[in-house]
């Protein structure tokens, strides 16, 4: 949705962390503000600062939001209400308070119209949480989910108003050329190349992955798998390396050293999307089975790829059509199954392949910021109305 000539540019403040933060949230919103600016509007971002990494306030960043801080909310909210619509990145670990509940003080200070992105939903949250989200949504004049298991649950187990949801899904970066990408000279090029990609810590289940792989090993039907990513900062903090370190020694005790790479190299957002489109099949065995929202398995889609999940709730709804297999959790025989079927039929790859390329035009960011900028559209209107 490209601004026409002469008409109002929007102004978009942003409140969320943002990079060169590591995290999901940050990227998301990092994306989105880009899409914005190409479509000739301004952008006020908003750093949430925790106090380790303090906010760089360079290109969109005009500030910073310290947690906790005297005089933070009064001075953000000042620093936002210059705009004409003020994006909130909800998150409960982000924000100051229990349960990230100073969101609500900072929403409240907020003259400017203000549309919540709410990223997790919890099915069974705390009564806090639970109390927490209710708030945020009812202060939003909009609130966005990425996903219809997020909607339902919204407006099923908190309440949320419905009239106020607007589903729009997550954005994702468009490969410019699909590529095949040999590793390990010719014999790897016969077999096809899982891929699992992103920040590490417990939780992603690539444990199961390396298991599933020595029952593939045993039967001579095992891949290569590649997985690429640092350890989330977070986890470096509080907990260094372990988890990672720990794949390493389970591949090594297990022998599958000439199977599973460990890539730790930086991509830019272009290079990381010709990669995944590189891959032959993409693997999500994330542990959690309360996922509402995954940019990864968004960016799966987006370049086309095959997918081999488990059952998280944003899989489960994704994949329905046919872009890839949905396993149980902790099912490490129903894993290597899986791996084991797309991997010996091409035929099947294809298939998931062409359903995951017809689903892609609507996840690419252009198309996403888009509706975002036509809702922005919408409540300048309505507020301009009510004002008159």
């Amino acid at each position: 949705m490209v601004r026409n000539p002469g008409e109002h540019a929007t102004r978009v403040g942003v409140i969320s962390t943002y990079p060169p933060t590591q995290c999901g949230i940050a990227t998301f919103s990092a994306a989105l503000v880009r899409q914005f600016h190409a479509a000739g509007h301004d952008v006020d971002v908003v750093a949430l600062d925790d106090g380790k990494n303090p906010a760089m306030r360079k290109g969109p960043v005009v500030a910073g939001h310290r947690n906790d801080a005297p005089g933070a909310v009064r001075a953000t909210a000042r620093t936002l209400d210059r705009c004409d619509v003020v994006v909130v990145q909800h998150e409960f670990g982000i924000f100051g308070g229990e349960d990230g509940d100073e969101v609500l003080d900072l929403i409240d200070a907020i003259d400017a119209p203000v549309v919540v992105v709410a990223h997790t939903v919890l099915l069974t949250p705390t009564p806090h949480q639970k109390e927490v989200l209710v708030e945020v949504c009812a202060r939003a004049e909009r609130v966005i989910v990425m996903t219809q298991t997020a909607r339902d649950r919204l407006t099923g187990s908190y309440p949320v108003d419905p009239d106020t949801i607007v589903t729009i899904p997550h954005g994702a970066a468009a490969p410019t050329v699909h590529v095949v990408r040999p590793m390990g000279g010719v014999a790897a090029l016969r077999r096809p190349e899982l891929l699992t990609w992103g920040l590490l810590g417990p939780g992603k289940g690539i444990e199961h992955v390396i298991d599933a792989l020595a029952i593939l090993h045993a039967d001579g039907h095992a891949p290569r798998y590649t997985v690429s990513g640092v350890t989330h900062p977070n986890v470096l903090l509080h907990h260094g390396d372990v988890y990672r370190q720990g794949l390493i020694r389970q591949v090594q005790r297990l022998g599958l050293d000439d199977l599973v790479t460990f890539d730790a190299t930086y991509r830019s957002v272009e290079e990381l999307t010709q990669f995944v489109a590189s891959s032959s099949v993409v693997v999500l065995p994330y542990d959690s089975r309360d996922q509402v929202t995954s940019g990864v398995l968004v960016d799966a889609i987006a370049a086309g790829r095959p997918v081999i999940a488990t059952a998280f709730p944003h899989a489960v709804e994704l994949l329905a059509s046919g872009a890839g297999l949905v396993v149980p959790h902790g099912d490490v025989r129903r894993l290597a199954e899986a791996i084991r079927t797309v991997v010996r039929s091409p035929e099947i790859r294809s298939e998931m392949a062409r359903e995951a390329s017809r689903r892609a035009p609507d996840l690419l960011w252009p198309n996403v910021a888009g509706r975002y900028l036509a809702m922005f559209d919408e409540l300048r209107h309505a507020t301009h109305a009510v004002a008159m």
